[in-house]
């Protein structure tokens, strides 16, 4: 081999090598906030369906509510396919947990922790699953609910929320939040807090999806739309007396 024939076979690995250890960079399709509230019974979540491709809107009936197991409930903001990479991670360990027959199963607390080593595990490869997660559950009459961000951050508490919902939807929750929550006032609280994500968040969609999970298990309900007012002062000249606006 001559030194020419050397040095392409030299860059041909060199070039594979790289493609090899591609990373993504940024998300492509995107969801926007997840909320999930404590009630009475269980646990209450909600999202807007919409998917988006950059700032369009590209995608208006995304459902990023999914039941895993028996007894949790996951909700996901961030990139669409990492979200399903995640569910196929998720598929695995709840069929390899019931292939012992024991009798036992996963909890929420358990695949919560789980996916806590699972988003810090790739934020450290430099590979992170572009999500936030809200992880809700009730097994043996416990009431879990839990989030984990992109980089493993993750906590647990009464109500939580990813994306513009940390910041719009959590003061509300903080205000109106409580313990004995029936089913009809945790849903209303929800959609207060829906609402409030339509008139402020630019991604979000008057697509709105509930889903529950009890002792009984899983119940999705089908999308409806929320009834919207845009007559408000603030919204019909929104730059009146701000000074130095274009």
């Amino acid at each position: 081999m001559n030194l020419i024939d050397s040095t392409q076979a030299k860059n041909t690995l060199l070039s594979s090598e790289i493609a090899a250890s591609e990373r993504t960079l940024y998300p492509y399709v995107t969801g926007t906030s997840v909320i999930g509230i404590k009630y009475k019974d269980g646990i209450l979540m909600a999202a807007d369906m919409g998917g988006s491709y950059g700032s369009t809107l590209r995608y208006k009936s995304v459902e990023r509510l999914k039941p895993v197991g028996k007894h949790s409930l996951l909700g996901a903001s961030g990139e669409i396919s990492d979200f399903q990479e995640i569910l196929r991670y998720l598929d695995e360990l709840i069929l390899y947990d019931n292939m012992w027959d024991d009798g036992n199963s996963l909890g929420p607390k358990e695949v919560h922790n789980y996916l806590t080593r699972v988003m810090y595990n790739r934020r450290n490869k430099f590979n992170p699953l572009w999500n936030s997660l809200v992880l809700g559950g009730v097994k043996n009459g416990q009431k879990y609910l839990g989030t984990v961000s992109m980089i493993g951050v993750h906590f647990e508490d009464n109500h939580v929320a990813t994306g513009f919902g940390n910041h719009l939807a959590r003061p509300i929750l903080r205000d109106e939040w409580h313990e004995n929550l029936s089913f009809e006032d945790g849903v209303k609280l929800l959609e207060k807090c829906m609402l409030v994500l339509l008139y402020r968040d630019r991604s979000a969609v008057n697509k709105l999806q509930i889903a529950k999970i009890t002792e009984e298990g899983f119940t999705s309900y089908p999308p409806y739309a929320l009834k919207t007012f845009w007559n408000f002062s603030a919204f019909q000249n929104p730059t009146v007396g701000a000074e130095g606006s274009w």
